[in-house]
This record gives structure tokens, C-alpha cells and sequence, in this order.
């Protein structure tokens, strides 16, 4: 039976690399799976799976969300009511939070307690943004995650943030990254999982953290 795989497209996001990647994935695990960047509700409403990607400023892209009448509404109801497997990829990370404090403070969807703040490394001499490649370290909750848990000790994934999410529940702490700071990595709860770094270019990681999210059956 074939799956679909909405990617939401609200003007801020990495959309065709995800496409690509998720196609990869899907491909590589022999999976029936249609992968569709849209905005239509109604695309949403009916997909097995949603993809949350942004790139960009907390504000922005909440702003672009709201812009498409009923959207924000469609990705609620499919996620938090129906229980379709999600996955947020940077800023898409970011907008589960309560709020967002990056110029000024703005609400988020609140599917997760957790403000996101600017990073502040304790070493002044790495930049920000963080930019590069990254170990991911799982926490024990990781390890148990049915989607995390394929990453391995060494694997790195590429990030590209200056905000992260400070989590106020451990329990959805999935994984971390080191930029001179405990850098959230990867969320999760329920059906929810989602990423500070980009899987869609971190190359092989990348790709079979995206084959877990389709095989995932939460």
C-alpha cells in the first residue's frame, strides 16, 4: 500500500533537498512511498506522514504558516488528533516549542515545554552560527527511540543554527551536539521526532535517519 509523505511548504524550508532525500530513503528501504511538497490543507489532511522543514528566523516562519489559511490548522489536527508520524527539521524543530525568542518573543506550537534561545557557547571563539558537521550523542531515552536509535557512536550529522531548543521535559531529549554547549539535537515524544541538524545533507546518517522516520510506526 502506498504511503504519503507531505512536506510542508510555507515558503521557508530546504524543500527540494528533503524531497530528494526522502525519496533516497524510501528507495533504499523498498518502500511504496510518495513524497509531495505541498501547502493545500486538504494535501495535508490526507498524508500518512508530515514533514515539518525551516530555515530561516523563528518568527518568519511561523509568520509563513499562518499565512496559508487553514494549514496551521490541517498539520494539528493530522499530527495531535490523528497521531500521524512526524518529523520537524530545524526551525520545523523549533516551532514545537512553547515559544521563540529570537528577535522578540513568539509563540509556537507548544507540542513540546521547551523555549528556544540564542546559543551561547562558553568558548567566545566559536562562531555563531554554528555551522559544520557534528557528533550526535544519544541519551538513554535516544538509544530506546525507535528513529533515533539507528545513529550510531561517531555518526555526525551537518548542522546550521544559531538558536537551539532548551528543553524544560528531559524526557523528550533525544540527543545532543557539543558546540561549547549541550546543543539539542534531536526531540521526540508520542509520534513526534524532530531534528536541530538537516538530515536531508548529512549524507549517509542523514539518509538512514530518514529511513527510520518511514519505516517508523509509532
Amino acid at each position: 500500500m502506498t504511503e504519503t509523505v507531505a512536506i510542508i511548504d510555507y515558503g521557508s524550508g530546504n524543500l527540494r533537498s528533503a524531497e530528494k532525500a526522502l525519496c533516497r530513503a524510501a528507495v533504499d528501504a523498498g518502500l511504496d512511498t510518495r513524497i509531495l511538497v505541498t501547502d493545500r490543507p486538504d494535501a495535508v489532511a490526507a498524508a500518512d506522514r508530515i514533514v515539518l522543514p525551516g530555515v530561516g528566523a523563528f518568527g518568519d516562519c511561523r509568520r509563513g504558516l499562518l499565512a496559508i489559511d487553514g494549514l496551521k490548522d490541517a498539520i494539528r489536527d493530522a499530527v495531535r488528533v490523528q497521531g500521524r508520524p512526524f518529523l520537524g527539521i530545524c526551525v520545523g524543530m523549533h516551532l514545537l516549542a512553547r515559544e521563540g525568542h529570537e528577535h522578540g518573543v513568539h509563540q509556537g506550537m507548544g507540542w513540546l515545554d521547551g523555549v528556544v534561545e540564542r546559543m551561547v557557547p562558553a568558548d567566545s571563539s566559536l562562531k555563531i552560527p554554528h555551522m559544520g558537521w557534528n557528533e550526535v550523542v544519544l541519551s538513554d531515552a535516544g538509544r530506546a527511540h525507535p528513529v533515533a536509535r539507528v545513529l550510531e557512536s561517531g555518526d555526525h550529522a551537518y548542522f546550521v543554527h544559531s538558536y537551539h531548543m532548551a528543553l524544560s521535559d528531559p524526557s523528550a531529549l533525544l540527543a545532543t551536539a557539543d558546540y561549547g554547549m549541550p546543543v539539542t539535537a534531536i526531540v521526540g515524544r508520542d509520534n513526534l521526532v524532530a531534528t536541530q541538524f538537516h538530515p536531508e545533507k548529512s549524507q549517509r546518517v542523514g539518509l538512514k535517519f530518514l529511513r527510520a522516520f518511514l519505516e517508523w510506526r509509532p
